[in-house]
């Protein structure tokens, strides 16, 4: 696959009215951890795993704030994934695919890994799991897209993560030219990206309840 054709399915355009679907975050754990809920974590995985498609926005959301609440995410800081971030430097797809492959089966909704993994599936030409992971990618920055629309600190997207946070920046196609200012909350930090008077408001989530 050519790189272009990469950068068109991964960079999803954000024209277009959606809509929005503000996540309650205690109903989200306590239906994620209900196994008579529909969004059980357990039910929701099993889908995202095998059939990404067939989830809708709400299922969607309960998987990516979801995140939050589950006890083996993967960090940027573990060894494993300086690993994987090491092997990404060097351009060595295979062990991407391997390491990468570790770390998603510990952590399948970590944006992250299944970035790297997109990139090294591309290299290789592997257009089945390409396809597989790019829809699970879709599936859960749509998720992010659809928790505000970014115009105010009341309607601020929600991400899990500074890195989400600059995947969902290039997804806008918000670059260096933004100027960003932080403000500190109770459970999160709001970052304001501004140019020219144009104001994009992410917020960084640090729950806990």
């Amino acid at each position: 696959m050519k790189k272009c054709l990469f950068l068109l399915l991964l960079f999803i355009s954000v024209l277009g009215i959606a809509q929005k679907l503000k996540p309650d975050f205690k109903s989200i754990e306590k239906n994620l951890t209900d196994k008579q809920s529909p969004y059980h974590y357990d039910k929701l995985i099993f889908k995202y795993k095998a059939y990404p498609k067939s989830l809708d926005s709400l299922e969607a959301q309960y998987l990516y704030y979801g995140r939050n609440f589950q006890e083996n995410k993967v960090s940027t800081t573990d060894d494993d994934f300086k690993q994987l971030a090491d092997a990404f430097k060097e351009k060595n797809a295979d062990a991407c695919i391997k390491l990468g492959n570790a770390l998603y089966q510990k952590d399948p909704t970590n944006l992250d890994v299944l970035l790297i993994l997109l990139r090294a599936y591309d290299s290789k030409q592997d257009a089945g799991n390409f396809a597989h992971h790019v829809s699970q990618f879709r599936l859960l920055t749509d998720a992010i897209k659809k928790s505000g629309d970014g115009a105010s600190e009341k309607t601020a997207y929600l991400v899990n993560s500074v890195g989400d946070e600059y995947i969902l920046l290039n997804i806008l196609q918000i670059g260096e030219d933004f100027n960003r200012q932080s403000k500190a909350q109770n459970d999160g930090m709001m970052d304001v990206w501004d140019k020219d008077g144009y104001k994009i408001y992410i917020k960084v989530l640090y729950l806990d309840f």
